[in-house]
């Protein structure tokens, strides 16, 4: 009896080492500083190449920075896909990219119906909000774990990381997502500026959750990382 408990556990074991792919906190945090130069450098391309912002043309700005930045978040966590024996890195970003206009779809659902303004006027801004917030939340767990709904549903319904890929993937996407909510809030407010129609405050919320989410989420791993160490030695 013992002999096969030492072998189941050493076969679950085995099959944990194949099916994860170890992440160091450097390239996590190679990884975020990539996503995060992503972003400033679509906000750049916008103001100084195409002469425009978030405030004067929300839906153009926003056009820019998720075709900016879904590429670079579908290539780099690709490359930290679940079972790396059984899917390529191709299929990986191809089901990256599959994932983006489905992520689109439920991030506008969503915020549909915690009261976002629905209108021809609106579409272009909710449309291309909605891309950015699939390429923040959706794609980097459709790049790594594909349509596995228990790794879905461990990421983002019980929200319980395990590996370090892991608190990479629900730590920012589950800080744009409160950052969304936090940025909805002055919308309804009578101060009359620019900055509170919809999807500006907004993104803007979206855009600073995910950032805290990245630095949450390479601390924690710095963390663990000096902890191993320290039981090592």
């Amino acid at each position: 009896m013992e002999r096969k408990k030492k072998n189941k556990l050493v076969k679950a074991s085995t099959v944990t080492k194949s099916t994860v792919h170890a992440v160091s906190p450097l390239q996590a945090f190679v990884l975020h500083l990539i996503c995060g130069l992503g972003l400033a450098s679509a906000f750049w391309v916008a103001h100084n190449v195409y002469s425009v912002n978030l405030i004067g043309s929300p839906a153009q700005t926003l056009r820019l920075i998720w075709v900016g930045e879904a590429p670079i978040v579908i290539l780099l966590y690709s490359v930290f896909r679940q079972n790396p024996s059984q899917c390529s890195y191709v299929k990986a970003v191809a089901r990256g990219f599959l994932a983006l206009p489905f992520g689109a779809i439920a991030n506008a659902l969503g915020a549909i119906v915690l009261g976002a303004p629905i209108g021809i006027k609106y579409f272009p801004g909710t449309l291309n909000w909605s891309l950015l917030m699939s390429a923040l939340t959706f794609v980097p767990a459709a790049s790594v774990f594909g349509s596995s709904w228990t790794e879905w549903r461990r990421i983002f319904a019980q929200t319980k990381p395990i590996e370090y890929i892991d608190y990479m993937i629900c730590l920012p996407a589950h800080g744009a997502v409160i950052g969304s909510w936090f940025g909805a809030w002055p919308m309804p407010l009578d101060w009359e500026r620019p900055w509170q129609e919809w999807p500006v405050s907004v993104t803007y919320g979206s855009i600073a959750g995910y950032l805290v989410g990245m630095v949450a989420s390479f601390g924690i791993l710095l963390f663990h990382g000096v902890r191993q160490r320290v039981k090592g030695d």
